[in-house]
């Protein structure tokens, strides 16, 4: 699986962690920055790995940064993303099976490590299940166009 990494300064530690994490696992890494802890703004960073998705250059997405919040927001701006903020396994899980979600967020400073690890390996195995669920995706995709 090909996956693009983008983060802040907050979330750069935890990038750098799956990173190694993802590529032991045998995933090609995609790594749209930052690429130190030094204070940057994120909005780029997470914009360029969502589209990496879109363009098809990535299977999925995952941005970090100290929350995840403002992560997520970047990347819900590109059109075509379903970016879900995930700091536990219940919705990491949910993202995936119903809403089809394409980028993964993660706080950094709201999840340690090995969590972050089992959020990243559930959202990438989970299948969406489509049947009622797709209608809905559709429905969400739909507001893109208005």
């Amino acid at each position: 699986m090909r996956i693009s990494l983008g983060s802040d300064h907050a979330g750069y530690d935890l990038k750098s962690h799956l990173v190694e994490f993802l590529g032991a696992a045998g995933h090609d890494i995609v790594d749209c920055g930052t690429d130190s802890t030094e204070s940057v703004d994120y909005p780029e960073f997470c914009a360029n790995a969502a589209r990496a998705v879109v363009a098809g250059d990535a299977d999925f997405a995952i941005v970090m940064g100290g929350s995840g919040q403002g992560e997520q927001l970047a990347a819900n701006k590109v059109k075509g993303v379903r970016a879900a903020l995930c700091n536990d396994l219940y919705t990491a899980r949910m993202a995936r099976e119903h809403n089809d979600a394409n980028v993964l967020s993660i706080g950094a400073r709201v999840v340690g490590l090995g969590l972050a690890e089992e959020i990243v390996t559930l959202f990438l195995t989970t299948d969406f299940e489509g049947g009622r669920h797709q209608r809905r995706v559709d429905q969400v995709m739909a507001i893109e166009k208005d």
